[in-house]
């Protein structure tokens, strides 16, 4: 079975989850377009995933066809900050959060997947003019280390979850480093949250089980530690991770009823640390259509978490993987 939020409680965490990047969405490309700069964060790099899925599968005895007029869009959490750039053909940026969008315009609808950064994945590896040489399994985090850390990194990423999900297309994708964290958080006024790990050593303003509002860079150690803790393992922190975004989203819904510029606000100073492949129009006709589109589920891939030569390695379960696939981009054939 599909490892999916079923309960109201849990439906309404993902809505959330993925309203809140859609909130982001709005706020970036909103000071892009109001200030005229888009050109000198739009990637030079306009190379198109390739792939293509099977336009018709059998899965379980039934038949499936691939769905039309969907629009995919990869989200990147960088562990790197925005001043570690490259223009080597590798670089040391992992991706330590991936969410893919999955958008029905057809009807309307929107999903999400969160992939864990620990999964074991076939990648391709980028030699020096950034073109396939090889390829290599990893934790699909790594695929982001080839390339120039920027949108050459974006598209080998893109690309390798592309090949993870059976080829789907993956269309587009917006990465922000891990250091525009504590920025938002704080033009946020800070972010109220139950702690769900114990900090001991790490952060020792952390406490277990206290509530506590997140100020500045705790605010990323709480969402981007995992070594040191009592769980390190990445499928423990895609909680936390999850829990903090349904918190900034009913922060930023008071932030934007409130304060009429705060987008612009925002996106002014997110803007050095995102890099994408979307035009002006591009993201600015996604953010409109997608105010107006529902907001159904957040997927997780099951699968099993083991501990490799020195890493935790994440394998789904492939029968849970394809269905996974199946539910997202195709519909039973009539």
């Amino acid at each position: 079975m599909i490892n999916k939020y079923t309960t109201k409680q849990k439906r309404t965490k993902a809505l959330r989850i993925a309203a809140i990047i859609l909130a982001v969405i709005l706020a970036v490309s909103s000071v892009i377009l109001l200030l005229g700069i888009w050109e000198k964060y739009h990637s030079s790099f306009t190379g198109q995933n390739t792939n293509n899925a099977t336009s018709e599968i059998m899965f379980n005895g039934e038949e499936y066809v691939l769905k039309e007029n969907i629009e995919t869009v990869l989200v990147l959490g960088l562990d790197k900050f925005e001043g570690q750039q490259t223009d080597s053909y590798n670089n040391n940026r992992q991706a330590d959060f991936l969410m893919l969008l999955v958008i029905d315009h057809n009807n309307s609808k929107c999903s999400a997947l969160h992939i864990n950064r620990d999964t074991m994945a076939l990648m391709p590896v980028l030699g020096v003019a950034g073109d396939q040489v090889g390829t290599v399994t990893k934790q699909i985090a790594l695929a982001h280390t080839y390339g120039n850390g920027k949108e050459v990194s974006c598209r080998n990423t893109a690309d390798t979850v592309s090949w993870l999900l059976h080829n789907v297309t993956i269309d587009h994708y917006i990465s922000v480093t891990m250091d525009a964290v504590p920025i938002y958080n704080d033009l946020l006024g800070g972010v109220e949250v139950e702690v769900l790990d114990d900090f001991t050593g790490v952060d020792d303003t952390l406490i277990k089980g206290e509530t506590v509002t997140l100020m500045g860079e705790h605010a990323l150690n709480y969402v981007r530690t995992r070594y040191g803790l009592e769980d390190s393992s990445n499928s423990h922190r895609m909680v936390r991770q999850q829990q903090y975004i349904k918190a900034v989203y009913e922060k930023t819904l008071t932030c934007l009823e409130s304060d009429a510029n705060f987008a612009v606000n925002a996106g002014t100073k997110l803007a050095d640390y995102v890099v994408s492949d979307y035009t002006i129009n591009g993201m600015q006709q996604l953010a409109q259509k997608l105010s107006g589109y529902e907001f159904t589920e957040i997927y997780e891939l099951e699968g099993e978490n083991v501990m490799g030569e020195k890493h935790i390695e994440f394998y789904p379960d492939e029968n849970a993987l394809t269905e996974t696939v199946v539910e997202l981009f195709y519909d039973p054939k009539n």
